[in-house]
């Protein structure tokens, strides 16, 4: 049987058609991928010095270069301005408030990241730094007099020995790598032997960059996805406290013991572990505001990467570490509700603490009372991105399933959320978008589980009790300790299969966050019963609860474990229920998998150890075991450069499937990770992807 494919020149001609079209559209339309590429990317909110101003970060997407362009923008707190700060062509972010309301930023307008300075008053861009190598990210230290700054070095080479030796690699015409020890490859990236190091820079003329671990073979932040949040400066500049996973030999890619050390900040002296006692993970550390305690956040079970966060803290600088046990609000969930912290935030007067959670489907803002200990959920709904403190109020950044990040300030008396940033308003009233709902069903075990449904654009009370019927997407998502919650994303947007013409269910199964961590930890050794039951009662509860939804037209999509779940329904008797599916970097083979991936913890604590002493944890639940009962056409994606999911699990599965004679489509993307980056790929993901659902369901 041939199999369809699109040209090299084809596929050009398609992205110029597509992008054409992406920027002509008639309102109002149905919402696609060319909406969602529109939309304008806000992050990294800073609140000014005193509390007038804030200067973030904004993406925008440039579909004809195929890539994003970044700037920094200032806003008025109170709305009544909203400004670009630069318009260089080149890339611009990382924005930072210095002494006399100067914005500091990184941009790469002098080839490589450098630290650069302007006046949001008026004026030219300086060049702060002029740095032989790039800087990964920086943070302004006051206190110490300078920048704390990132930039990846060879351990014990310094800037200048890695210069030299940069510079000595580039001139073999050899290409062979060659590894003693793991982690050889991470995320998307072949390791060269570079680490994330912190250095301190002072601001004085002529002053050098110190190397606070200048011989450590490690990295802070931590990698991948690690940044400085990882890092604190002691209110007296003396010292600099920092998370990092300090193992030996090849223990990095099995172990999950990311410590706090704390070094001074001259770059002299001896490093000392703070956390040495835990061997789960230790990481965000904060100080009070009058410096007399480090606050951070901790997981008590080493190995195991989904673990709940709670918040630790020790009087400084040599007190003794204690664990704070605080009680969130009662809820309707119908078990305990025990939620992971994240972005620890102090009040000046150090008597109220807020911080993020992800809750029931939610992101939501708590604060807690240092003196009862009393914990209040503040904002509720949507997905809270940014978090920041003002004067008489929070500024936050938020978002739901039917609009991206905007900022918004949150006041102390009360009052309603009011909108200081709306770039993305106008767009979305021409897109019409499905409107979403949460339901509850009983699950496994007879637990309350949590689900959304997004209903088509077109759907009316009218249409419904018409008798009209739309067809199903059901989104199965990733982790497994993940959440299809109240948010809006740019990979896996619900909204994207409503303009397709489906309603969508997603179902937040037992091994998703933001429901207690028992309910997270359920899914341990149980990848393919638990979650299973969850996804099958979730559609049926949907199906029975929402007449309008075609029970005989419904399709399956996921990614990651995601992925794995689609591989994995396809032979249980599930897979009747459903006319296609897609799976997106999925597992097929969780014996083999172990030994493809970089991270083992995570297979080591999720199948109960390694392979060759527990096999039965890896045979327990493989997809590749119950091939012989595939029959559902399925889609199959993956990247060349998932080194989380390794590609060969991928291939092998649209060869399984074309074996067998199942209808199967491969769409393959050399240059992209566990996740599809790139405008245009993103623009031929959601053509096949749509394109494949719509052909089994029509």
């Amino acid at each position: 049987m041939k199999v369809r494919f699109i040209s090299a020149l084809g596929a050009v001609f398609l992205f110029a058609a597509l992008a054409a079209a992406g920027s002509a559209f008639a309102a109002p339309h149905p919402f696609s991928v060319h909406d969602m590429l529109a939309m304008d990317r806000v992050s990294d909110a800073q609140v000014s010095p005193d509390g007038s101003q804030v200067a973030f970060t904004l993406r925008v997407t440039d579909v004809a270069a195929n890539k994003g362009r970044t700037d920094i923008w200032v806003a008025a707190v109170d709305g009544s301005r909203v400004r670009r700060l630069t318009t260089s062509d080149a890339s611009d972010w990382n924005a930072r408030w210095g002494a006399n309301a100067q914005v500091y930023f990184l941009s790469t307008r002098s080839g490589s990241p450098q630290i650069w300075r302007l006046d949001p008053a008026g004026g030219e861009a300086v060049q702060v730094t002029k740095l032989d190598l790039p800087v990964g990210g920086f943070e302004m230290a006051p206190q110490a007099g300078g920048f704390l700054l990132t930039m990846e070095v060879f351990a014990g080479l310094g800037i200048d020995g890695t210069v030299k030796r940069d510079a000595v690699d580039e001139k073999k015409q050899s290409t062979g790598l060659a590894y003693d020890e793991l982690i050889f490859r991470h995320w998307d990236t072949w390791e060269d032997g570079k680490r994330n190091h912190l250095f301190l820079l002072s601001e004085a003329p002529g002053a050098q960059p110190v190397d606070l671990m200048p011989k450590l073979d490690a990295d802070a932040p931590t990698l991948p996805f690690g940044g400085l949040e990882e890092v604190a400066v002691t209110p007296d500049g003396r010292e600099v406290v920092f998370s990092a996973k300090i193992l030996p030999g090849s223990e990095e890619a099995w172990k999950t013991d990311t410590d706090l050390y704390v070094v001074p900040a001259d770059g002299s002296g001896t490093m000392r572990c703070l956390t040495e006692t835990n061997e789960a993970v230790d990481t965000e550390p904060v100080f009070t505001p009058d410096g007399k305690q480090l606050w951070w956040l901790a997981m008590d079970r080493a190995g195991y990467e989904a673990d709940r966060l709670h918040i630790a803290m020790m009087d400084w600088p040599n007190g003794k570490v204690q664990r704070l046990d605080i009680t969130f609000p009662t809820t309707e969930l119908d078990r305990p509700l025990d939620l992971s912290p994240g972005s620890l935030t102090f009040t000046p007067d150090g008597r109220s603490v807020y911080f993020t959670a992800g809750c029931l489907g939610q992101t939501s803002v708590f604060r807690l009372d240092r003196k009862t200990q009393a914990v209040t959920r503040v904002i509720g709904k949507g997905h809270v991105t940014d978090l920041a403190l003002l004067p008489k109020g929070l500024l936050i950044g938020t978002q739901n399933l039917k609009q991206p990040t905007e900022l918004y300030t949150y006041s102390f008396d009360g009052k309603p959320l009011k909108q200081v940033t709306d770039f993305n308003g106008a767009k979305l009233a021409d897109a019409q978008m499905g409107d979403y709902e949460q339901y509850t069903f009983k699950g496994w075990n007879g637990e309350t589980v949590f689900a959304y449904v997004v209903k088509p654009f077109d759907w009316t009370p009218e249409a419904a009790a018409a008798g009209r019927k739309w067809p199903v997407a059901f989104l199965v998502h990733g982790g497994p300790q993940g959440s299809f919650g109240n948010d809006f994303h740019y990979r896996w947007n619900p909204q994207a299969y409503v303009g397709a013409g489906f309603t969508t269910v997603a179902v937040d199964f037992h091994g998703s966050t933001g429901y207690g961590q028992a309910f997270t930890d359920a899914i341990n050794g149980h990848w393919g019963d638990r979650p299973l039951e969850d996804l099958e009662k979730g559609l049926d509860a949907a199906l029975a609860k929402y007449t309008w939804m075609d029970g005989s037209r419904v399709v399956a999509a996921g990614a990651s474990y995601g992925g794995y779940m689609i591989n994995w329904m396809a032979g249980q008797p599930f897979h009747k229920k459903f006319k296609a599916f897609v799976c997106h970097d999925g597992n097929l083979d969780e014996r083999m998998a172990y030994f493809d991936t970089e991270e083992l913890w995570f297979p080591e604590w999720e199948h109960g150890g390694v392979p060759w002493e527990n096999p039965e944890g890896y045979t327990k639940h493989t997809p590749i075991d119950y091939v012989q009962n595939w029959e559902v056409p399925t889609l199959v994606v993956h990247g060349g450069k998932d080194y989380r999911v390794v590609d060969t699990q991928g291939l092998s599965t649209f060869t399984a499937l074309r074996r067998k004679g199942v209808p199967a489509r491969l769409l393959y993307f050399p240059d992209e990770n566990h996740w599809v980056l790139k405008p245009a790929n993103s623009i031929q993901w959601h053509t096949e992807v749509m394109d494949w659902l719509q052909r089994w369901t029509k």
